[in-house]
C-alpha cells in the first residue's frame, strides 16, 4: 500500500483544530503547522522502526479518530486516549505469541519520540473474531484506517466494507448478510488478490416481482458498485461477490451440500442480521446434518462421474477424433480433383483405391487406422457400444496423430505431383506450339531461331523470349527439387501469356497466306 510520506495523517487535520478554536492567533497556527510536520515525521520513523524489526508485519495503520470511541466502549484502551494517535498493527498468528514483548518495544521506540500514540496489536484470527461477536463498526473502523503499510490484508478488507457500505445504503432491507471468504480468510491475501465475498439476498417477502427478477437486479446493482468500491479503497485486488437468495441458501442448508458447508464453516460476516452466525454456530454444534436424501444424492454422485467420464470418453472418440481424422481425408481428395464421399461410407474404400492402389502414395496401414476409427463410429451409431477404455482412446489418440502427420506428408506430395504435371504441360503446350512455327528441333534450337527470327526482328517483344527461358528454368529446377508452388504458379500465369500471343501471331499468319492466295486466284 501508499507509503508516501506526504500524505496526511487522520486526525492531525490543521483547518479542523483551528475551526474548534477562533481565537488563535497566527502565532499558535504556525506553531500548530510545525507540530504537525514533527508528528508526521516521527510516525514515518516509527513505521520504519517497526517494519525494519518487525519485517513479518503484515499492515500498520492509523484508526480514524471517530472510530476511537469503539475501543473505547469496548474497553480496550482508556478513555484518556481519545485525543491519542492510534497505530493499529497487524501481525501473523504464528508471531503473536512474541506480541507483549514486541509492543514493549515499540511503546519504548514511542516514549523516545514523545508523542501522544497508543498501539493496538492484533493477528487476523483477532479481527475475524471481532466479526464472529458481531462488532461491525470495530472491523469497519479498522478497515478504513489509514494504511502505513499493508502486505493485503487490510486492502482487501477495506474494499469489502466499502462495498458493503454501498450495498447496504441502496437496499438495506433485503441484505441479511455479507460474508468475506477465500484467501482474505485463510490468510493469504496479497495486494493483488481477489476478495471473495458472499450476499445473501432476503426474499422471503417479496410480492411485487418474481424472486428471480429480484436476484437479477439486486446482484446487477451489486456488481455494478464492484469498481466504484475499488475506486475508493485504491487498491488492486478484484471483489467477486457472489449473490444467493436466502430461500436458495436454505434449501442449499437443509440438503447440507459440501460448497454451502465449507461457506459456513470458513465464512467470515462483516454485515449480519441474525441469518448467518445462527448457521455458523449450529454447523459447529454439529446440529446441521444432512438428511438420508441428501446423502444418498451425494452418494450417487460418484456413480453418476464414473459414466459422465465413460460417456465423455466415447464423445471424443465419436465427435473429436472421428471428424479430426475424415475432414483432413476429404480435403485431400478434393485436392487430388475429386468430390469427396461422406465419412460413413467410401471414404475408406475411395482413399484406398485411390492413394494406395492407384497412385501408391499412401502405405496400408493408414488406412486401416482410418477404417478403425469409422468402424467405432458406426458401432456408436447404431449402440453397438456404449463405452470405450481409456487404453483404447489412447491408442486410437496416438494413431490419430501419426495419421494426420502422414497426411500432411500426403498432401505436400500430391500438391508437388500437380506441379510437376503443371509445369510439364505447360513446357509441352509452348514447345509444341513452336516447333510448329519453327520445326521439329531441338529445345536450345528453337530458343536460339525464336530469338533470332521473331525477338530481334520485332515480331515478338523481349518479355516473350524471357518468358521461354523462364519457363525451361522452372522445368529444370522443378527437376532438381528446387521449384516450389509459388514458382510454378508464375511460370503458369506467364506462360499464358506467350501462349496466347503465339497462338495470336500463327492466327494472323494463316489470314495473310489466305488472303494472298485470293489474290493469285
Amino acid at each position: 500500500m501508499s507509503e508516501d510520506k506526504e500524505q496526511e495523517i487522520p486526525g492531525m487535520n490543521l483547518d479542523n483544530k483551528y475551526s474548534k478554536n477562533k481565537d488563535l492567533i497566527p502565532e499558535n497556527q504556525e506553531k500548530m503547522k510545525q507540530e504537525l510536520d514533527k508528528t508526521k515525521k516521527e510516525i514515518e520513523k516509527l513505521k520504519t522502526f517497526i517494519l525494519k524489526k518487525y519485517p513479518f508485519t503484515q499492515s500498520l495503520s492509523i484508526l480514524p479518530p471517530a472510530s476511537i470511541k469503539y475501543f473505547i466502549e469496548e474497553e480496550e484502551v482508556p478513555k484518556e486516549t481519545e485525543k491519542y494517535v492510534h497505530l493499529f498493527m497487524v501481525i501473523p498468528e504464528e508471531n503473536f505469541k512474541e506480541a507483549k514483548k514486541i509492543q514493549e518495544e515499540i511503546v519504548k521506540q514511542i516514549d523516545e519520540l514523545k508523542q501522544k500514540i497508543w498501539l493496538h496489536i492484533k493477528s487476523p484470527e483477532d479481527l475475524w473474531e471481532i466479526c464472529l461477536d458481531s462488532k461491525f463498526e470495530l472491523i469497519g473502523a479498522i478497515a478504513m484506517s489509514f494504511p502505513l503499510h499493508d502486505t493485503g490484508i487490510l486492502g482487501a478488507l477495506r474494499v469489502a466494507e466499502i462495498h458493503k457500505s454501498l450495498v447496504l445504503q441502496k437496499f438495506e432491507k433485503y441484505v441479511v448478510s455479507y460474508v468475506i471468504a477465500g484467501s482474505l480468510v485463510r490468510g493469504e491475501a496479497v495486494p493483488t488478490s481477489d476478495v471473495d465475498v458472499f450476499i445473501i439476498i432476503n426474499d422471503t417477502d417479496v410480492k411485487r416481482m418474481p424472486r428471480l427478477e429480484l436476484k437479477e437486479r439486486l446482484r446487477a446493482m451489486i456488481y455494478q458498485y464492484v469498481a466504484e468500491a475499488s475506486a475508493y479503497a485504491g487498491v488492486k485486488n478484484k471483489l467477486s461477490p457472489q449473490v444467493y437468495l436466502l430461500t436458495d441458501f436454505w434449501e442449499s442448508v437443509k440438503d447440507a451440500h459440501p460448497v454451502i458447508f465449507t461457506f459456513i464453516r470458513d465464512g467470515i460476516p462483516i454485515y449480519d442480521r441474525g441469518t448467518f452466525m445462527p448457521w455458523k454456530s449450529l454447523l459447529k454444534m454439529g446440529k446441521l446434518k444432512p438428511s438420508p436424501e441428501a446423502i444418498d444424492m451425494f452418494m450417487s454422485m460418484g456413480d453418476k462421474t464414473v459414466k459422465r467420464v465413460k460417456s465423455a470418453l466415447l464423445d471424443v472418440v465419436v465427435n473429436e477424433i472421428f471428424w479430426g481424422v475424415t475432414t483432413p481425408s476429404q480435403a485431400l481428395l478434393m485436392l487430388y480433383g475429386l468430390p469427396p464421399p461422406t465419412p460413413k461410407h467410401g471414404l475408406v474404400t475411395e482413399m484406398n483405391k485411390i492413394f494406395v492402389e492407384k497412385e501408391k502414395m499412401l502405405e496400408k496401414r493408414y488406412i486401416n487406422i482410418l477404417e478403425k476409427v469409422v468402424e467405432i463410429w458406426r458401432d456408436y451409431e447404431h449402440e453397438k457400444i456404449k463405452e470405450i477404455s481409456g487404453t483404447e482412446v489412447d491408442k486410437l489418440l496416438k494413431d490419430s496423430e501419426d495419421y494426420i502427420k502422414r497426411l500432411k506428408e500426403l498432401r505436400e506430395q500430391i500438391e508437388k505431383r500437380a506441379q510437376e504435371k503443371t509445369i510439364e504441360q505447360i513446357y509441352q503446350d509452348v514447345f509444341s506450339i513452336l516447333k510448329s512455327m519453327l520445326g521439329n528441333k531441338s529445345q536450345e534450337k528453337i530458343i536460339e531461331e525464336f530469338e533470332d527470327k521473331f525477338v530481334k526482328k520485332a515480331k515478338f517483344a523481349p518479355q516473350h523470349l524471357r518468358i521461354l527461358k523462364d519457363i525451361v528454368h522452372a522445368r529444370t529446377e522443378f527437376k532438381k527439387g528446387k521449384s516450389d508452388s509459388h514458382k510454378v504458379d508464375e511460370a503458369r500465369k506467364n506462360a499464358s501469356i506467350l501462349i496466347n500471343d503465339l497462338i495470336e501471331y500463327n492466327q494472323r499468319c494463316e489470314l495473310i497466306s489466305k488472303n494472298s492466295e485470293k489474290k493469285k486466284e
